[in-house]
């Protein structure tokens, strides 16, 4: 389902695709973790593209966090490798994507390529 590809394969594509755009790749299961990073990001000012996970459908308390990126007028792009719409139906309700600025679902690694290019287009 998601596909073979490691964390660092995705690092050498998304470094590769940046041009002059500095990237950051982390990657945690911890929800406090990422809620901090977000918070982190509005501080630094910086556009962030969120694969939230199994959060996407529960986690009101990143959804805030994101809300908070969103509002200090940063890009926030909700990823997601597979399509959660073609999955179970509890994975079709996402409670990020209401405050995110936007959502690219169900392309694998082009998810975190085209935000990459929608965040430099925006940010330009």
């Amino acid at each position: 389902m998601y596909g073979s590809q490691s964390l660092d394969d995705l690092r050498g594509q998304l470094l590769a695709a940046a041009g002059d755009l500095t990237v950051e790749l982390r990657q945690s299961d911890d929800e406090a973790e990422l809620i901090g990073w977000l918070h982190e990001a509005v501080d630094t000012r910086s556009h962030v593209i969120l694969n939230p996970a199994a959060f996407t459908h529960y986690s009101y308390a990143l959804r805030d966090a994101v809300a908070l990126v969103t509002a200090a007028g940063l890009i926030l792009i909700e990823v997601h490798l597979s399509n959660p719409h073609a999955r179970e139906e509890f994975r079709h309700t996402s409670v990020i994507s209401g405050v995110a600025t936007g959502v690219i679902a169900g392309l694998g690694f082009d998810s975190y390529l085209l935000a990459l290019e929608l965040v430099r287009r925006r940010s330009a």
